[in-house]
């Protein structure tokens, strides 16, 4: 066995992005959306609907692809936790941790649109990708929603507007993009996308795979009209759900940075031309068995072990055959260490 230091210029670091499909069996993907009658009965269901891809009454295979959620800064669309104290419910309790996570300010509001065509959203309905299903982040600009409103006020596909800003936004530490009507991140006609006097159909937040939606633009688009009023428990979390099951189509890329360092392990021909194996050196005397080795030495280079300096082994790469190596040769091996 020989060894070798590495020298600051062997090794490099280097970072990759990898995309696939969002969804469960790397499906591009939904078309088909469910949910659980004992999810919506529970707790739970009070706040949000888990939306599976498939039954769950009747698969086991089914898993939840996202979550639905409406929130309300005064509390509506919801009965009160206690009759005797107004206005507090679950879609308050919402409103309020997505103000703190995404806003990151209990004083600030939440904004649709840009330039003169703003709205302030006391009210939105929140999609959450389900942390398994996106790894690090959702991709900008492969977002493709298809909502459809009932009693046939048609069909709106919104996509994020990536490809439409030439800098990103950022609402506190999360890159921000406005959702519009059009697809793979441009909008469909010369306009930007939103609704004249309603702003943006809502943001994109790709970094917490989180997708809001502005119940103005909606209810002018396809009459998606969130209910306000206090006795109407899981109304708007029903009203959501049916537009995204009857719409039929859901797409999403995941995005993940995937480090890797790249060790070059450089092989001169003076060097690692004798091996420790027992059938090149005697066992007695340490003496090379044959003369002939001892001038013009051959061996088979097929493993490459890193160590620190406390000599401790860190990491074995293996060659996919092995290779010849004399006074004559020189290599040089790459390793691609991935984390």
């Amino acid at each position: 066995m020989s060894f070798k230091r590495f020298d600051a210029q062997d090794i490099v670091v280097s970072s990759d992005s990898i995309t696939t499909a969002a969804w469960s069996e790397n499906r591009p993907t939904l078309t088909s959306f469910f949910t659980s009658s004992v999810q919506k009965a529970g707790s739970s269901g009070d706040y949000y609907y888990s939306v599976y891809d498939g039954d769950p009454t009747l698969s086991t295979s089914a898993s939840v692809q996202f979550d639905i959620v409406y929130c309300d800064n005064l509390g509506s669309g919801s009965t009160f936790f206690n009759d005797l104290v107004p206005f507090k419910s679950p879609t308050l309790s919402t409103y309020g941790q997505y103000r703190s996570l995404v806003l990151e300010d209990e004083n600030s509001n939440f904004v649709f649109g840009s330039g003169t065509n703003v709205v302030t959203g006391s009210h939105f309905y929140a999609i959450s990708v389900e942390r398994t299903r996106y790894k690090e982040k959702l991709m900008p600009g492969t977002l493709n929603l298809q909502l459809s409103g009932s009693g046939g006020f048609g069909l709106i596909k919104l996509t994020d507007d990536s490809k439409e800003v030439l800098v990103n936004t950022f609402i506190g530490a999360q890159r921000a993009f406005q959702l519009i009507s059009g697809s793979n991140g441009e909008a469909y006609d010369t306009g930007n996308g939103y609704v004249a006097g309603s702003g943006s159909y809502g943001l994109f937040l790709p970094d917490i795979a989180t997708i809001l939606l502005n119940p103005l633009a909606l209810s002018q688009s396809i009459n998606l009209e969130a209910s306000r009023s206090y006795d109407s428990p899981g109304e708007n979390l029903d009203k959501l759900y049916n537009a995204i099951k009857l719409g039929g189509s859901f797409s999403a890329n995941a995005e993940e940075t995937v480090s890797s360092d790249y060790v070059f392990v450089r092989l001169r021909n003076s060097e690692f031309n004798y091996s420790e194996n027992p059938s090149f050196i005697s066992g007695s005397t340490g003496e090379v068995i044959y003369d002939n080795f001892i001038n013009q030495p051959q061996v088979y280079i097929t493993t490459v072990g890193m160590y620190n300096d406390a000599n401790e082994l860190l990491a074995v790469s293996k060659l996919s055959r092995p290779l010849l190596k004399d006074f004559t040769k020189e290599a040089l091996i790459r390793v691609k260490l991935d984390f």
